[in-house]
């Protein structure tokens, strides 16, 4: 579907790949936050509002046409590194139930804010459908 793309001689990327090649429809969400379809949070915890995020931008794809095996690349903004590193576990437990196990090219940066208060996460994907026969 699409194409890991890995130097030779790197250490393995776990969670994540360093690159992605792709050709087909591309789709693009906004960045994504941990609240519902009524833009209510229903939890101020890390990993609970980053399970709403994964399962928005699913969402987002769905109306598309796509799904979470589309997904090229994510870009995560936490409003704290240390709230992110201190949940890995809970994390990957999250990411694996809504994304399954695609790892796409992905960033992190820490922010000093979000432009929702009660936001610790906010997140953007870009998938590709594949074209026909590709």
């Amino acid at each position: 579907m699409h194409d890991i793309l890995h130097p030779k001689g790197w250490k393995p990327a776990i969670g994540y790949a360093n690159g992605i090649a792709a050709r087909g429809r591309m789709i693009f969400t906004g960045g994504m936050v941990g609240w519902t379809g009524d833009c209510l949070f229903e939890t101020d915890d890390f990993v609970g509002q980053v399970e709403q995020t994964l399962r928005n931008i699913v969402a987002v794809l769905a109306e598309g046409g796509a799904g979470p095996e589309h997904i090229v690349r994510l870009t995560w903004y936490v409003t704290s590194r240390t709230e992110y590193l201190s949940n890995l576990k809970g994390l990957g437990r999250v990411y694996k139930a809504v994304l399954g196990r695609h790892y796409p090219a992905m960033a992190l940066v820490q922010v000093v804010a979000l432009v929702e208060d009660r936001a610790k996460v906010e997140i953007e994907a870009t998938a590709v459908i594949p074209e026909e026969g590709a």
